[in-house]
């Protein structure tokens, strides 16, 4: 498992952080989810989606953490369109004190992900800060 980006990204004082990881196996995708709760405590949730070899096919995951909105699915659609195999996007959020609802919720997920995965594709790079 290798750490690709990671980012921060803001909605109406709630913070998201985005990271995006290249994995090779179901295994990665739950020390990935250890990493996200250790790394953020403070964390509401963390959700996330991931693309892994299986054989000769590729299969998926996706979690929701108890957050409104499906956000784990929508982190999957995100690497599905972007054709990120091998992949683990991970968001945790820690809550403002304004709810956003299920709408806002998932938009603020995608919009997370996808700056994470945009910040990879741009850059190559590992940090970032998006608000």
């Amino acid at each position: 498992m290798k750490e690709l980006s990671a980012i921060k990204y803001e909605v109406r004082k709630s913070r998201f952080f985005a990271h995006l990881y290249l994995i090779e196996s179901e295994e990665d995708v739950a020390a990935i989810n250890r990493i996200q709760r250790e790394l953020y405590k403070k964390a509401a949730h963390h959700c996330y989606a991931a693309r892994y070899s299986s054989g000769n096919s590729v299969s998926t995951a996706f979690g929701n953490d108890g957050e409104v909105g499906r956000p784990g699915r929508v982190l999957l659609d995100i690497l599905v369109q972007k054709n990120l195999d091998s992949h683990c996007l991970a968001v945790s959020r820690v809550f403002g004190g304004i709810k956003l609802g299920p709408a806002g919720v998932s938009r603020a997920f995608r919009d997370a992900g996808n700056a994470a995965v945009e910040h990879y594709l741009e850059s190559g790079s590992v940090s970032g800060d998006s608000s």
